[in-house]
């Protein structure tokens, strides 16, 4: 889907360019704006590789399972169908403490390790359960407190005072994964929503397919 998304995208700016009698520019600014990519993606090397090295030293001295335990009550309101020593937790600790760094680009593949250990708890494979869903909120809302891939950024563009972005950036993804969480919370109690409630309605489907 987000790959026709970008062929949409160019082809939109193509039109435009060619209606406006502005394709060189259009061609121009291609060229350009890949190259400044290339600069930002170096530019994140050793941010990243400095991160991701600290996050594994602090797997392997197990820190990890520290804050799996510390984090305990936390998770046991949020996640109450999932066992505390369960791998899915490391995982997904890992991956929240990830997002805290602002790195997203180490968060992701945590996340899908998450999943795939949640998926194994979920007994309805085809359908996502309140685990994962929960989970996705707090992903997708991420509070982040070091958004180090952005100050990366800022710096690698030359910003003058790259770290003035963490206050707005802890106040706005604080209070978006405090809606989302809450929103998942609210529409898991919805009949429409709730698991049993979905799986049963299938079930009467099939039985009235046979009839």
């Amino acid at each position: 889907m987000l790959n026709y998304i970008w062929l949409g995208l160019m082809a939109i700016a193509i039109f435009v360019g060619a209606l406006n009698g502005r394709l060189a520019e259009v061609t121009n600014a291609a060229f350009e704006y890949a190259e400044i990519s290339v600069d930002i993606a170096l530019g994140l090397i050793g941010i990243m590789a400095l991160w991701l090295g600290i996050m594994k030293i602090a797997q392997e001295a197990g820190i990890v399972n520290f804050l799996a335990k510390a984090i305990k009550p936390i998770s046991k309101r949020l996640f109450p169908e999932i066992p505390s020593d369960h791998p899915a937790i490391g995982a997904m600790v890992l991956n929240i403490a990830a997002n805290w760094l602002g790195l997203s680009n180490a968060a992701t593949p945590l996340g899908l390790k998450a999943m795939e250990e949640l998926q194994k708890l979920n007994e309805n494979k085809d359908t996502a359960s309140n685990a994962m869903a929960t989970f996705l909120a707090l992903n997708t809302g991420s509070i982040t407190l070091i958004p180090a891939t952005i100050i990366g950024v800022r710096v690698s563009l030359g910003s003058t005072n790259p770290t003035e972005i963490i206050g707005t950036t802890i106040f706005a993804s604080t209070f978006a994964t405090i809606f989302a969480v809450t929103g998942t919370k609210l529409l898991q109690r919805l009949p429409m929503f709730k698991i049993g409630d979905v799986e049963e309605k299938e079930n009467t489907d099939e039985v009235k397919e046979v009839k």
